[in-house]
């Protein structure tokens, strides 16, 4: 099924009345002023992520990085490297550990459409709650057939503990499955679709609904040691970064 496309303008209004939004990769170029090939130049930092050395189910099929940002009004700032943390409540089968990712590459964070896309999100999250500084942390994330099977989201269907998530497809090579599936945390209704275009991008009022995203597989088995599911993830939350402590 095809993601249910919004345009840019009604981005926010979708998230203000149902907790979540789509818009299309030529939505996404529109609204941060972007052009493809800023886009596409960002794309082969996915070929160089290390692995996944913290997954608890004994798979080899991803592979990451992660850095952290404060977006302040029309400012980004890169925060001091740390670890990603969440509490056992959101992440029963990766939760209440520490973390430690390789950050992104600096040469990725250094180009300028990097800040304008995670300054435009910030902005829609001040949009529903209030100006104020938004903690971000990025994930670059590689789901792989290595083992016949890549799991997006192992740890099921879930909320992040923050105040909104983006999830940007970067790419897809050889690969089926991967639906998206979002559902009201409190309530019966949800969505299911497949992104399949670069840099589809949707967004979630992490408070009101739960996602997840399904395995995939190779198309062939020829394909299976190099077919793949590449995302961009992206974590708002006001207050201060999550940690054992609460910030």
């Amino acid at each position: 099924m095809l993601p249910p496309y919004v345009v840019p303008s009604q981005l926010v209004p979708g998230l203000r009345a149902q907790g979540h939004g789509v818009i299309s990769p030529a939505g996404l170029r529109e609204w941060i002023a972007a052009d493809a090939a800023e886009l596409q130049a960002l794309e082969s930092s996915w070929d160089a992520l290390p692995p996944d050395a913290y997954l608890r189910d004994g798979g080899r099929y991803r592979r990451r990085r992660h850095s952290c940002f404060m977006a302040d009004g029309a400012t980004l700032s890169t925060s001091p490297h740390r670890a990603h943390w969440q509490p056992v409540a959101y992440n029963a089968l990766h939760g209440g550990i520490e973390r430690w990712f390789e950050p992104m590459e600096a040469g990725v964070v250094a180009q300028p459409v990097w800040a304008r896309l995670l300054l435009r999100m910030a902005e829609a999250c001040s949009a529903l709650k209030g100006a104020r500084p938004w903690f971000i942390e990025a994930h670059q994330f590689r789901i792989d057939t290595t083992d016949g099977i890549g799991r997006p989201t192992p740890e099921g269907a879930h909320r992040d503990g923050v105040d909104f998530v983006a999830v940007l497809l970067v790419g897809r090579r050889g690969v089926k499955g991967g639906e998206t599936r979002v559902f009201e945390a409190e309530g019966p209704n949800g969505i299911r679709f497949t992104m399949s275009e670069p840099w589809t991008t949707l967004m979630l009022d992490d408070e009101r609904v739960i996602h997840e995203s399904t395995p995939i597989q190779p198309l062939s088995a020829d394909a299976q040691h190099s077919a793949h599911r590449d995302t961009l993830v992206l974590t708002f939350r006001q207050g201060g970064f999550q940690g054992p402590a609460g910030g």
